[in-house]
């Protein structure tokens, strides 16, 4: 073979190969960590997914001194942070450590609440907070050198039960629920000081006794999904980047077929490849299950799987190929495959937690 040639074809199978290596030593290399907040234990469970496994490895259990409830992670995924809905209401500020997992305190800062929802801004120097018996969101500061939440330097009254509070992908809005109120409101952010504004219109009105409660967009911005926890409605409504503003486009339910007891919905989310859809119903025990329409945004219903009792949280990993859920009432965690193909949840592994764990936060490092 001519050098020229023989060149040629070593190159070719130089660039065939590396990028495998690449993709192997990544996976290899890659670690997640997985986040529980113990309401009644007081603490947090530190995890690690195995991918390979399907199962959740305990790494360490932090003490929190306080009834730890949501959880937030900085847009970098350096910083952890944990409300306490218990006297006094405060966050507290974490280190992860990217190797480890483990998590290093950096202090407390006062919340102005019991706080149902907390949230951080695009840019990682705002955390927002929604409090449900204190009908009100607020903003505290974030040092964007130790990443430690800082002062409340902004309180707003909301309609009864705020419960929810996150800013959309630009960062210019901001939205937050009013689970007694019915409503869901629209805040203009001003990113450089954190403050919010109201929007024009300021609110999009439910059904009456619905509870708006959690709700999340798509990776594209162009849906905004909404779950009440009364009537265990789901919601898809198009999202006016622009403005700021809802329009609803679909409405069905996570109840299953047959269901006679008092609606409970909790928690929902997308998987990253943003094709489907999975929501979490407490008094049934059940994930329900969607396919999203990569046009519309509408939901196809799946069906329901059952899970841990009375799942208030779940999350999904960033490979999108594992639901990791939590229950209230059987202090356990489950880890449920997810089928790409089809989107069914699979027979889940399970691993014993602190009391009471809520909520889950999925960080993966490389």
């Amino acid at each position: 073979m001519h050098p020229t040639s023989t060149f040629r074809a070593l190159r070719r199978l130089a660039l065939f190969i590396v990028p495998g290596f690449a993709m192997i030593g990544g996976s290899a290399s890659a670690a997640t960590w997985v986040y529980v907040s113990n309401a009644d234990s007081q603490e947090i469970s530190v995890l690690e997914l195995d991918r390979g496994q399907g199962t959740l490895k305990p790494v360490e259990s932090v003490n929190v001194g306080g009834q730890v409830m949501p959880m937030a992670v900085s847009p970098d995924k350096r910083f952890l942070y944990a409300a306490l809905r218990s006297q006094p209401f405060r966050v507290a500020s974490f280190a992860i450590d990217g190797a480890s997992g483990k998590l290093k305190k950096l202090g407390e800062a006062p919340l102005a609440d019991s706080m149902a929802n907390i949230d951080t801004d695009a840019t990682g120097r705002w955390l927002f907070a929604a409090s449900y018996p204190g009908h009100k969101i607020t903003v505290n500061s974030i040092d964007p050198k130790t990443g430690s939440v800082g002062p409340i330097q902004q309180l707003l009254p909301t309609a009864p039960n705020a419960h929810a509070i996150h800013a959309d992908a630009a960062n210019r809005f901001v939205l937050a629920t009013s689970l007694g109120g019915d409503n869901v409101s629209s805040w203009r952010f001003d990113a450089q000081t954190g403050v919010l504004s109201p929007n024009d219109p300021a609110l999009t009105t439910g059904a009456a006794k619905s509870g708006p409660r959690h709700f999340i967009w798509d990776k594209a911005q162009r849906n905004v999904y909404l779950l009440n926890e009364l009537d265990a409605a789901l919601h898809v409504y198009a999202w006016d980047a622009a403005r700021g503003t809802l329009q609803l486009q679909q409405s069905t339910t996570v109840l299953p077929a047959g269901f006679t007891g008092k609606a409970w919905a909790a928690d929902l989310h997308l998987t990253p490849d943003g094709r489907y859809l999975y929501a979490s119903e407490r008094t049934s025990s059940t994930l329900s299950g969607f396919k999203v329409d990569a046009a519309t945004g509408r939901l196809q219903p799946l069906g329901q799987t059952p899970t841990e009792k009375t799942p208030r949280g779940f999350a999904i990993d960033p490979s999108g190929r594992f639901l990791v859920a939590v229950g209230q009432e059987s202090h356990s965690a489950s880890v449920h495959p997810i089928d790409a193909a089809t989107g069914a949840l699979g027979t889940p592994q399970r691993l014993p937690l602190g009391k009471n764990p809520n909520w889950v936060e999925i960080v993966e490092m490389p």
